[in-house]
């Protein structure tokens, strides 16, 4: 009896169990099923944009060097056609650049001071035009396509649509006009001296591996938009 009441003097305390709220364990075994694949998720789109970052400048140089490197056609560079509103008339049936009108009438009014007598024979060509010369009017002389590339670019790809372009012809002696004999002229022979300062150089000399010399055949330079559209060509001489 004295010992029962010694025990009863002691408080024992019982002991308790917790437990997890049963919303929150369930959650918890959801994440610990799914982890892996969240893991697996997160590293595949990480290892993805890390390829990325190192391609991208690949790619973009690649790009970059395809548009320079623009693909020929029967030796011909791509040029794409002059918006209407850059173009301006010099003469009838001739227009050109904007950016190249001042210079080419100041070249045609300086070789007049040295007896020089310049005639413009064809400016600015449309797409539509070149095609027709390329398929209809050289198919004439019964030419197979790469006859006529040597003489004549093929649609879109002819620096006349630029409107950078212009054919020379001396005024006194017409029966040279888009010949190789051009080259025999005084017009010629001044150009070749003075163009240059004018900002016109000539296209498709002798050494050109792709189209037949053209001394009439002359493009101009002097504007940033004029060397961007040439900038292919210059890198290739």
């Amino acid at each position: 009896m004295e010992q029962n009441k010694e025990i009863n003097q002691f408080d024992i305390q019982l002991a308790k169990r917790t437990h997890l709220n049963n919303s929150n364990s369930i959650l918890l075994k959801k994440f610990l099923i799914f982890a892996p694949f969240l893991l697996l998720l997160f590293s595949s789109v990480a290892l993805r944009f890390i390829r990325n970052i190192e391609i991208d400048p690949i790619v973009n140089l690649n790009s970059k060097f395809e548009r320079n490197h623009g693909h020929r056609i029967l030796g011909h560079l791509p040029y794409n056609e002059i918006p209407k509103e850059k173009l301006v008339l010099i003469e009838p049936n001739i227009e050109v650049h904007i950016d190249m009108r001042d210079s080419l009438l100041n070249m045609r009014e300086e070789a007049k001071k040295d007896g020089i007598y310049l005639v413009f024979l064809s400016g600015y060509r449309s797409i539509n035009l070149q095609n027709n010369i390329f398929y209809s009017l050289k198919s004439i002389r019964n030419q197979e396509a790469a006859e006529r590339a040597r003489v004549s670019a093929p649609p879109g790809y002819s620096e006349h649509s630029t409107g950078f372009a212009i054919d020379i012809g001396d005024a006194t002696q017409r029966g040279t006009d888009f010949e190789s004999e051009f080259e025999n002229t005084d017009a010629f022979r001044w150009l070749k001296k003075n163009a240059a300062k004018f900002h016109f150089k000539l296209s498709f000399n002798k050494n050109n591996k792709y189209i037949d010399y053209e001394p009439w055949h002359w493009r101009y330079e002097g504007s940033i938009e004029a060397l961007k559209v040439f900038e292919t060509s210059n890198r290739e001489l």
